[in-house]
């Protein structure tokens, strides 16, 4: 009768053993992972860690309003003639046409109406130029080219003169700063753009079309 060796099990059996006894370990491990991993993603969508993007808006907005606070109020404290064209933008839609407002476009008018005859007396004294004394034929040519085109300059600025003296007119009478056609405010940047504009932006350009269509 052949007897087993009681060491030929011995192996298997202490190979059993010790992988039942790592499994918990490894279980062990798996889980603190996962827990590590829960704790970091929790953390990471915490909103109590977020930054507030309304606190850090706020400061810059304070900041942003600031000089637009003062810019709109500017003309509370300023003549009409010293306002800037900002500060005259930033102004209430009340205050349209108002004394300030007038009293800035008048100056506006009377500086480009200085500046105007200035040129034409420049002009006056160019013109004197005796072109004769010349010996060239082709400078005195030039000269006398110069001179044309210096002409019809003033020319287009003496019609020019001509309008700001009827814008002056309109504010004397209170009619500046109102269309013609509708009696309509033509609008402060048009204004700015063009002191003597006497018609809106919308009237200007019917007008024009119609003289497109018809050749009037």
């Amino acid at each position: 009768m052949t007897k087993t060796p009681a060491k030929t099990l011995a192996p298997s059996t202490a190979t059993a053993a010790g992988a039942d006894a790592a499994a918990p370990k490894s279980r062990a491990k798996a889980t603190t992972k996962v827990s590590s991993s829960a704790d970091s993603s929790t953390a990471a969508n915490s909103p109590l860690k977020k930054p507030s993007a309304k606190a850090d808006q706020e400061p810059m907005n304070a900041a942003k309003s600031s000089p637009d606070t003062k810019l709109a109020s500017a003309w509370k404290t300023k003549a009409g003639k010293d306002l800037t064209e900002p500060e005259l933008m930033a102004m209430p839609e009340s205050e349209y046409m108002g004394e300030k407002q007038l009293e800035f476009f008048r100056a506006k008018l009377q500086a480009l109406k200085d500046d105007l005859l200035s040129n034409a007396g420049e002009t006056t004294e160019h013109l004197r130029e005796d072109t004769s004394i010349v010996p060239d034929p082709a400078d005195r040519a030039t000269i006398e080219e110069e001179h044309a085109l210096e002409l019809r300059t003033r020319d287009r600025e003496r019609k020019l003169l001509k309008k700001i003296s009827q814008s002056i007119g309109r504010i004397d009478a209170g009619d500046y700063g109102y269309c013609d056609e509708t009696g309509e405010p033509i609008g402060l940047g048009r204004l700015l753009a063009r002191p003597t504009a006497t018609l809106s932006l919308e009237a200007q350009q019917r007008r024009e079309m119609k003289q497109k269509m018809f050749g009037d």
